[in-house]
């Protein structure tokens, strides 16, 4: 009986290798997900040298959007205070204008005229929350609005479940000038290595307080910009977030001062010349109360026309759609101090 015992062998053999095979893919797959673990590790602790993604740089040519045109630019000094939105489930896992796949569960953010990528911090003056954000997206496109962040960046801003939020958007410079080396593939600019764990974090949830200052817009409809200055927070809170459905990977610590009340205005322009501010009010003098501010950039008095103040987004909208009508297709949203003060000096 050779042929059953040569069977016999062969299937014992056949089960051996079958054996060796299995325990070789086991310690294939425990190596995998060693390597997963180190991976997430490495995500959760902020080990990574640079952001988990950082797409192309991107500063694009002007363009059309529903009859407005817009300049992209590179510009450190930019600040601006306005209506901030979100977006979120409609473009989650699509690409952004520089080539990056947009999360939800990200901080991130959509800017209409700044490089991509760029850092900047944005501060919801209704609770005194503030938070660094990469911008790799254009947006948003609607009247009334200056940024659009991620689900999860208005959640930690406080704004997710009521959909806008009055802020104020910074460029931070070192941390954009490195970016945009990174994502250029250029060696990243000297900077300390605080400022380079802040480029790390700066997609995450570091928040921040700052001193608010702000800035008109010149004859051309353009805004001007002025400097920001820190000042350390009168306290700090740690503030726990719920998490949204998705991943989210990191944990948020939030950092609030007392903030004081604050109004919107809709400013329809901003001129060098007195009488053409003059003017300028009288023709816009029914839509609603309106005040002419002068105020000092760089040596230059400017004439603001500003109508208000308003209670909510919604009116904010409504008057500038009509002041837009006009014929100032420059007007904006803007929010300042309900005493009179601007935003971005102590609002």
């Amino acid at each position: 009986m050779p042929k059953p015992v040569k069977s016999a062998m062969a299937h014992l053999q056949t089960k051996g290798r079958i054996a060796m095979a299995v325990a070789a893919f086991g310690v294939l797959l425990a190596g995998c997900a060693e390597t997963q673990l180190a991976v997430h590790g490495v995500k959760r602790l902020g080990g990574q040298s640079q952001p988990a993604q950082v797409g192309n740089y991107k500063i694009g040519n002007p363009y059309e959007i529903a009859g407005q045109w817009y300049y992209p630019a590179v510009d450190y000094e930019y600040t601006e205070t306005g209506i901030a939105s979100w977006y979120g489930p409609k473009f989650h896992g699509k690409k952004t204008a520089n080539g990056e796949i947009f999360d939800q569960y990200e901080v991130s953010a959509a800017h209409r005229t700044l490089p991509l990528p760029s850092i900047v911090r944005v501060t919801n003056l209704e609770n005194g929350k503030s938070i660094k954000v990469r911008v790799n997206d254009r947006g948003p496109f609607a009247h009334g609005r200056i940024i659009d962040m991620s689900r999860r960046a208005a959640q930690l801003l406080g704004f997710e479940r009521k959909g806008t939020a009055k802020v104020m958007v910074e460029v931070i410079e070192a941390e954009s000038r490195q970016i945009a080396a990174i994502a250029q593939g250029k060696a990243a600019p000297q900077v300390t290595v605080a400022e380079q764990n802040t480029v790390s974090a700066a997609p995450r949830d570091v928040v921040e307080t700052v001193r608010l200052d702000d800035g008109p817009i010149t004859d051309s409809g353009e805004p001007t910009t002025s400097h920001i200055k820190l000042t350390p927070p009168s306290s700090r809170a740690s503030v726990e977030t719920a998490p949204l459905d998705g991943v989210v990977e990191e944990a948020a610590i939030v950092e609030v001062t007392p903030v004081t009340s604050s109004s919107i205005y809709v400013q329809a322009g901003a001129f060098s010349i007195y009488d053409n501010a003059l003017n300028l009010r009288n023709r816009l003098y029914d839509l609603a109360p309106s005040k002419i501010e002068p105020i000092d950039v760089k040596g230059t008095t400017f004439y603001r026309v500003r109508l208000g103040p308003l209670e909510t987004v919604p009116e904010a909208d409504i008057l500038l759609e009509r002041v837009i009508a006009t014929g100032q297709n420059g007007a904006k949203v803007v929010v300042e101090c309900a005493d009179g003060g601007s935003a971005t000096s102590g609002c």
